[in-house]
């Protein structure tokens, strides 16, 4: 029977909580790490009554889309808001985890179900995310510092790459120095040129801990002055939010919002724009993403699929000549949910796993 905290681990694998935004809360908020995990339940919001249905149905973990807790409270009793919902999920012994907006973007998540759902190809973030800033560290060694330079930039926090440690590059060569009269040189001597057997040694650093490592190879190397160079490293994209493909057939903007509307289960489907205008290039955030406004007019989108805008997102819109689909919150994010609820019962073929029977789009359509 697997625990909260392997549940834990395999949601991290696939969205981890680095790449959530700044702002967000994520991971596991409430539960024991240590608890065995029969059944889950998962759901868009955590609201009473969903609480209540994984309670009565005695799930021991609950993955919910929106955290809880999300901003910081001073007092948690079954008389405020949030101890409404967390109060007796803490009395039944339920976790809690959300992976938000690390699923909005990890390869597969929302936002790449979305696209998926709507036949879009080549899709590339929206929001391209500026890789880690790294430079990279060339040092020159002898034979016999070798082994002792290359662990000490190690223990500092040199040679990560990704899921690997301790790794660099390595070639053989020849070294020429002069030492003046006042020079102390380790190997060979002063007042003729010298030429010696040595190792290029190169390691990548992440920027902020380029002093650290620098300072640590110099501790390591037993030349007087050691021969190095820092090369600042261009960051590459890692990722991104939102997501912006091309319709295998173009198609007008009614007939997208239509196929929206059909592909989603929306209640209603907001649309702004010529409904008869032809659209082929579709950016698309879920949730609440009219921010990603601009970045879809700056990626020159035909349309822009979110799930809430507000008024003056939507006029920038229609005066920059792009459409907009807005299906709703709900409708962008809860099949997704539904989606993970499949994926946790593949993965853990032991568990009952279910989306939530009670949750509902708050709006209805009149």
């Amino acid at each position: 029977m697997p625990t909260v905290s392997e549940i834990a681990a395999y949601l991290e694998s696939f969205a981890p909580s680095a790449t959530a935004a700044e702002w967000d809360n994520v991971g596991l908020l409430l539960g024991d790490p240590a608890t065995p995990v029969q059944r889950v339940l998962t759901c868009l919001t955590l609201t009473p009554d969903v609480a209540a249905e994984a309670i009565r149905d005695e799930a021991q973990l609950i993955v919910t889309h929106h955290p809880i807790l999300f901003r910081g409270v001073k007092k948690l009793t079954a008389n405020t808001p949030d101890g409404q919902v967390v109060w007796p999920l803490a009395q039944a012994g339920v976790a809690v985890y959300s992976p938000h907006t690390a699923y909005d973007n990890s390869r597969g998540g929302i936002n790449d179900q979305l696209c998926q759902r709507l036949g879009l190809t080549r899709t590339t973030p929206l929001r391209p995310r500026e890789g880690k800033r790294q430079c990279k560290l060339v040092v020159f060694v002898p034979d016999s510092d070798l082994a002792k330079v290359s662990n000490a930039v190690f223990a500092a926090g040199a040679g990560v790459i990704g899921e690997y440690n301790e790794c660099s590059f390595r070639v053989a060569g020849t070294g020429t120095f002069f030492g003046t009269e006042a020079a102390n040189p380790v190997v060979g001597q002063k007042g003729r040129r010298e030429e010696v057997p040595e190792w290029r040694l190169e390691v990548v650093v992440p920027e902020a801990q380029v002093a650290a490592v620098v300072a640590a190879m110099r501790a390591a190397h037993s030349y007087e002055e050691p021969a190095f160079d820092v090369y600042p490293l261009r960051p590459m994209a890692s990722g991104g939010e939102g997501r912006i493909g091309v319709l295998e057939s173009p198609t007008t903007l009614g007939e997208l919002a239509r196929q929206v509307q059909q592909v989603l289960a929306a209640n209603t489907v907001q649309v702004v724009g010529d409904l008869s205008r032809r659209v082929g290039t579709v950016a698309v955030a879920c949730g609440a993403a009219g921010e990603f406004v601009r970045d879809a007019l700056a990626q020159q989108a035909d349309v822009f699929l979110t799930g809430e805008v507000r008024f003056h997102e939507a006029l920038t819109a229609r005066s920059a000549g792009m459409g907009l689909i807005v299906p709703g919150h709900y409708a962008t994010e809860r099949p997704a949910m539904e989606a993970l609820a499949m994926q946790l019962a593949t993965q853990f073929p032991d568990l009952s796993v279910w989306a939530s029977r009670v949750e509902r789009d708050p709006f209805t359509r009149i």
